[in-house]
């Protein structure tokens, strides 16, 4: 009896791709969570509260980044060990773990984990989807590996060999993963001059922010004319992002009381666009982001927001849902009949989940930052900040992460959850979808604008 009752529960909750998703982040978390709260994992060997412990556990699986404590002074090595281990597992995503096993064993992957993967990586058909998963994984794999290899070129010079081994591969899944934890103890800043660095660095964190859709289109086809135009659209919107970031927070902050102010130009726009490749996707910093500009605190929350592209490590309302906004939204300035990109027409449908992303997005930001204004004596734009970038999994902080109450940490922690998961799939996962209507209304007039 207790058996069918088990059986009936799990074909219930693997019976949607979503709600597996979903509830394997929410496990891997408590896992997580519930090992950095023993005294193991610590320098001090004291166990850390509940609510930090799990606060890191699913910025970590999250790929966020923020942290009420210093990663690297805080954490022992086998503390590092299980945050680097949540974070490889939360970019990869939990699915591409778990279909390891049957991987590894040479069995078959069942029709259900073809499903959620589909689902995971964001993409039409399954067609293929087994070399595709592959594909991931020796990629990923092989892209760390080069990333620590370039890394470790500067690290084992400076901390020895065995240090120096583990301080690259831990920055390299780091980076990758646009996770932006550092054990370093004050993330790039030290090294903010150092081009080897911080280029791969920036490498990693923009390969990871791709998509692995689109690295495998670029791999496979070797020309950027056949790639298909959800690729072409996510180069163009990363290079656009990019570039107005970079030139963006170099005009901003190399003018007088900027935190760029002194500094050379080649020096300068490396940092810039190190805070602009990082800004969308992971929380590392080569400047002190608690002396920023307003307006330039406002500029990397636009780009924060945006984020990364579908199918990537990265988080935000993504590239594509960005550009088919844009597009949309010039297409209704122009009055032409349908947005049209790279020759090719968006659909409504497109159009409609991209406004909803859009929509539902900003709602949790602005909601989660009204309220932690309650709780919280904070500035707002240093609230907003930290909000947005809990829920677009950057990690970036303007420096109140270890001051903020339990309840603004229970926020942001739903909110890296949400981040992670992403608001649609968490109401696909719970049945919250409209049932098809044979009933066709009749339409009506509404004055807009």
């Amino acid at each position: 009896m207790q058996t069918n009752i088990l059986k009936k529960a799990f074909d219930k909750i693997t019976e949607s791709p979503a709600r597996v998703f979903t509830i394997g982040f929410l496990i891997v978390i408590t896992l997580g969570g519930l090992i950095l709260s023993t005294p193991f994992v610590t320098q001090s060997g004291k166990r850390t509260g509940i609510i930090d412990a799990f606060f890191v556990a699913a910025s970590a699986t999250c790929v966020t980044g923020l942290t009420p404590v210093n990663t690297g002074m805080y954490w022992n090595t086998l503390g590092h060990v299980v945050i680097i281990i949540l974070i490889q597992i939360g970019g990869l995503g939990v699915m591409s773990i778990a279909s390891l096993v049957p991987l590894i064993l040479r069995k078959k992957i069942g029709l259900k984990s073809r499903q959620i993967l589909r689902d995971q990586f964001n993409i039409e058909s399954m067609a293929g989807m087994i070399n595709l998963f592959i594909y991931v994984l020796i990629f990923t794999f092989s892209v760390e590996a080069l990333g620590a290899l370039f890394l470790s070129f500067r690290f084992i010079p400076t901390y020895g060999l065995g240090k120096g081994i583990w301080y690259a591969v831990f920055h390299s899944i780091s980076a990758f993963c646009n996770a932006g934890f550092d054990i370093l103890g004050d993330s790039i800043y030290p090294l903010r001059a150092d081009y080897l660095v911080n280029i791969t660095i920036m490498l990693l964190i923009i390969i990871g922010g791709l998509g692995f859709m689109v690295t495998s289109e670029i791999f496979y086809r070797r020309d950027l004319k056949k790639i298909s135009t959800n690729s072409k659209l996510v180069l163009v919107i990363t290079l656009i992002l990019i570039l107005v970031g970079a030139f963006g927070f170099y005009l901003l902050e190399s003018l007088q009381g900027g935190v760029l102010d002194g500094e050379g130009f080649g020096p300068g726009m490396l940092e810039s666009f190190f805070q602009s490749v990082v800004a969308r996707t992971a929380g590392f910093y080569s400047v002190d982001l608690s002396k920023i500009k307003v307006s330039t605190s406002l500029l990397l929350i636009g780009l924060m927001f945006i984020g990364g592209s579908p199918g990537s490590t990265a988080g935000g309302i993504k590239t594509t849902t960005f550009g088919v906004l844009v597009i949309a939204t010039i297409s209704v300035i122009k009055n032409e009949k349908e947005p049209v990109v790279f020759g090719r027409s968006i659909s409504d449908e497109s159009i409609k989940k991209a406004l909803s992303i859009f929509m539902i997005s900003l709602t949790i930001v602005l909601l989660v930052s009204f309220t932690i204004s309650i709780t919280d004596n904070f500035n707002f734009i240093d609230i907003l900040y930290e909000t947005t970038s809990a829920l677009a999994t950057v990690g970036a902080s303007r420096g109140i992460t270890p001051e903020l109450s339990r309840i603004a940490k229970i926020l942001l922690g739903l909110c890296m959850y949400l981040g992670r998961i992403g608001p649609m799939t968490m109401a696909y996962a719970f049945g919250l979808k409209a049932e098809d209507k044979m009933i066709k209304y009749p339409e009506t007039f509404i004055s807009l604008g």
